[in-house]
């Protein structure tokens, strides 16, 4: 197995609705807000060569929606999704299987193109997996959630027979070495992929911890929409970090890729930050 990060650039998302009830004397530390209180966090994909497959876990905001839409979300940096793909030698094609941890714009834009005006999969050879929950979930969205499941990136990949599902009940995805962990508490039946990597274990973190600025407890985004549940199983999972000495791989953290957890007598707390690449 190898694993490598997919950068596909960065984009803007307002501070206090990303650190919820923790004021901003405190996560602008972290986090440093712009003069619009706008904090900048990072689209990284995961890139898997497992066992002859090539699986690409999300795949960031992609490029299709309009220019009001981007608007609202600053994007910036160099990186894209396929010159990322380019760099390691590989292009759209060559992805096997595409893993949505879920549906919001975020995470399943680059999934989709708009090309000649018409709406068709940006990895035309791959399967797309979700789970039967979250897809339910996101056609049907209710009004707190809707602005986040964008049609246009979701039924595409329904209509064009490519769409799998991963079975709540296991999680199981292919073999043995990646299984898909269920929470519920930003979004219903979010999935993290936690990989057998060298005889490591790395959590791909997705919404469920966007950053190491939001390691402790009470930091818990306002866009969930269980945040009570994000609570009990950020407390649950956590635990069983530092116990099994996982490895974490953020998403959305702007600097750091990966880190470690530890027990302190604040509690669980940051341990060390490093780059995915340092586990080779």
């Amino acid at each position: 197995m190898n694993l490598h990060t997919i950068d596909t650039g960065f984009f803007k998302l307002d501070g206090g609705a990303m650190f919820g009830v923790v004021p901003k004397t405190i996560w602008n530390k972290t986090n440093p807000a712009d003069e619009n209180n706008l904090c900048t966090w990072a689209l990284r994909c995961l890139l898997i060569e497992d066992e002859g497959r090539l699986i690409l876990v999300d795949t960031g905001i992609g490029n299709k929606q309009d220019e009001r839409f981007f608007s609202h979300y600053y994007l910036h940096g160099n990186a894209t999704l396929n010159g990322s793909l380019a760099a390691l030698g590989f292009s759209p094609e060559d992805i096997t299987d595409v893993f949505l941890t879920h549906l919001h714009f975020d995470h399943v834009g680059g999934a989709v193109l708009r090309e000649n005006g018409e709406l068709t999969l940006a990895f035309k050879n791959a399967t797309y997996w979700s789970n039967k929950q979250h897809w339910d979930w996101a056609l049907n969205p209710n009004e707190r959630e809707k602005a986040s499941f964008l049609k246009e990136n979701i039924l595409p990949i329904q209509e064009s027979g490519q769409l799998q599902f991963v079975p709540v009940e296991d999680g199981i995805f292919f073999s043995n070495n990646i299984h898909a962990r269920f929470v519920y508490g930003h979004t219903d039946a979010m999935m993290l992929p936690l990989i057998n990597y060298k005889g490591k274990h790395i959590l791909y973190m997705a919404d469920m911890l966007p950053s190491v600025g939001h390691i402790p407890l009470p930091y818990i985004m306002a866009y969930d929409m269980f945040p009570l549940k994000t609570l009990t199983e950020k407390k649950a999972l956590l635990a069983e970090i530092v116990e099994k000495e996982y490895i974490l791989f953020f998403e959305h953290d702007p600097v750091n890729e990966c880190c470690t957890l530890q027990q302190t007598e604040k509690g669980i707390r940051l341990k060390e930050t490093f780059k995915l690449s340092d586990l080779d």
